[in-house]
């Protein structure tokens, strides 16, 4: 993580402040909004320093390991946020004779990794502080609502990184031209080096089968996602390709 990058910094201070217990749905909202755009432009400053220099922002990776409870949804909201910075993300899952350990192998640009890295911790936080606050109904399988809200909270996060990435790509879009070239052309490239990446990693790859989930939270937990979130006005949802291997 680059721990001196000025930005970053801002972008953590901002976090903390949402994470907080005690700060309101208003103010939570707020410094996520304002750090998830920060956290847009900066992945598009990356990629334009990078057109100059590659060297500057080279494709790595890293493991991340998830632990219970709720370690498949955990993974499932890494999952979603890493692809929508212009990651790919490879599951894995280790079983032995204790309970089966997840993780997953993430491929990105280092901008991308660092970003997509801070800004799931945070909402790791964020989504455990609302879900703490969220009645489970009567006679509802506790387990089973709890993980419905969390795929819920998840699509609404999911949706405004989206957008938030579309507008920082849009703001920028005169930056790429001053540069001869197009943005979208120039982030292309950059999402086929991650691919290239990923595959020689894991030449025999596949998608992974979507999850069913039974529980009635979705709702309340895609609500939760767009305070939580990323000032986007539009909603919507989908569930993103996560590969497993």
């Amino acid at each position: 993580m680059n721990d001196h990058d000025p930005i970053l910094a801002k972008v953590r201070k901002l976090l903390a402040l949402a994470e907080d217990p005690a700060a309101t749905a208003h103010e939570a909202e707020a410094c996520t909004a304002k750090a998830t755009q920060l956290i847009a432009d900066y992945g598009i400053d990356r990629a334009l320093l990078a057109q100059a220099d590659p060297r500057t922002d080279p494709v790595g990776d890293r493991v991340v390991d998830v632990d219970a409870p709720y370690a498949a949804d955990k993974l499932d909201l890494l999952a979603t946020v890493a692809t929508s910075l212009r990651c790919t993300a490879v599951q894995r899952s280790r079983r032995g004779a204790g309970p089966t350990e997840l993780s997953l192998h993430l491929f990105g640009h280092t901008s991308d990794l660092e970003r997509a890295e801070l800004l799931w911790t945070s909402l790791l936080l964020q989504s455990a502080h609302a879900l703490a606050r969220t009645p489970v109904p009567l006679h509802e399988h506790k387990a089973a609502f709890r993980r419905s809200w969390l795929a819920g909270f998840r699509m609404a996060v999911g949706r405004r990184l989206v957008d938030a990435e579309a507008r920082a790509q849009q703001h920028a879009a005169p930056r790429f031209a001053a540069s001869g070239t197009s943005g979208a052309l120039v982030l292309a490239d950059r999402s086929a080096e991650v691919v290239h990446a990923m595959e020689t990693a894991y030449p025999d790859v596949r998608t992974a089968r979507g999850r069913s989930l039974s529980g009635s939270g979705t709702g309340d937990g895609w609500a939760a996602g767009q305070r939580a979130d990323l000032g986007a006005t539009r909603v919507g949802g989908g569930r993103r390709a996560l590969h497993g291997s």
